[in-house]
């Protein structure tokens, strides 16, 4: 009787513990824990990137809440300039903040006609961070990847252009997906900019990403737009090495 007692209260506690787990994959997934929070501790550079999206943007009210750095984004395509990017880059420019510009890549352009978009829309960018080209499916892009050959070809082409104009090798944005389908082994020796709003990019890609994205819904004071949140970043290390990614 003992023994089967025993195994009664095994099971119940083997239950409880798999509820429990459940219960907790449930909340990080719905966002509701965010566990990045706590696995930043170790990164005192923090940073967002903004667009269109979060509106009118008080710049000064942003950098009083510990943000050091900002990407905006510039140019989509070959054609498309962000509606707010002149407003965002004049004003963080009033700010000490270490801002930089960003071009969401098209699948459907050609490379070297998104970095003269870039090129043509940001201008110089002595005493600015590297450009970013941000590599994510779009649309119905992950349901019909594009074949890995073309986006390698086309990436490089953009990549190249703007590391000629530049004199810099641009940092790379882009998700786990898509970076194990077109990003790794191919584009190694340029800086990686991971997404991950789950968990630690260490666990995999320690030594291997520059900035990461570890949160798509913070929110902070300073920003009025159609989007309540804004994504959050950290640099993998300390103020004076972000100096580093800076355009001379």
């Amino acid at each position: 009787m003992k023994q089967r007692n025993t195994i009664k209260k095994l099971i119940i506690v083997f239950i409880i513990i798999i509820a429990l787990l459940v219960v907790a994959t449930a909340l990080v997934l719905t966002k509701v824990v965010k566990v990045n929070a706590f696995l930043i501790g170790d990164y005192s550079v923090r940073g967002i990137d903004v667009s269109h999206y979060q509106g009118d943007i008080d710049w000064a009210k942003l950098q009083e809440q510990d943000v050091k750095f900002a990407y905006i984004k510039a140019t989509e395509g070959s054609k498309s300039v962000d509606d707010k990017f002149r407003e965002n880059w004049e004003k963080s420019g009033e700010t000490s903040m270490y801002v930089g510009a960003y071009h969401f890549f098209s699948f459907d352009s050609e490379g070297e006609t998104q970095a003269q978009n870039y090129i043509t829309t940001v201008g110089e960018l002595s005493g600015k961070l590297v450009p970013a080209v941000d590599v994510e499916y779009y649309g119905k892009k992950e349901a019909n990847p594009p074949q890995k050959e073309d986006v390698v070809r086309e990436l490089k082409d953009m990549l190249e252009k703007l590391e000629k104009n530049y004199g810099v090798k641009p940092i790379i944005y882009t998700t786990y997906k898509v970076y194990y389908k077109y990003i790794k082994d191919e584009f190694d020796d340029y800086p990686l900019w991971i997404r991950n709003v789950y968990f630690s990019p260490n666990v995999d890609l320690r030594g291997k990403w520059t900035l990461w994205q570890y949160s798509d819904s913070g929110v902070l004071e300073g920003y009025q737009g159609d989007e309540k949140y804004i994504d959050q970043n950290v640099f993998c290390g300390t103020e004076e090495e972000l100096k580093e990614l800076y355009c001379r």
